[in-house]
């Protein structure tokens, strides 16, 4: 499989009353994968948070009642850039 052509990566995260939000904005010359290199940059920046939280959380059953990962979504893509 071929590389993809990425030019720059930028990984945010923002902090809110009860939630952590990251943000990857990808930059590439290449016509595909923009989309899949960001989402899959928001999964493991929101697993590496859910690890380092996790052990403030875990209850008496080992469970984690609170944390979650949700809405990981493409916000915007923008072709032709």
């Amino acid at each position: 499989m071929p590389s993809l052509p990425i030019s720059s990566i930028t990984v945010d995260f923002s902090e809110g009353d009860g939630f952590i939000e990251s943000t990857v904005v990808r930059q590439m010359t290449g016509k595909t994968g923009v989309e899949m290199e960001a989402l899959t940059g928001v999964s493991v920046a929101l697993l590496t948070v859910w690890d380092m939280v996790k052990s403030a959380e875990k209850d008496a059953d080992g469970q984690y009642p609170v944390t979650s990962i949700t809405d990981i979504r493409v916000v915007e893509k923008k072709k032709g850039m």
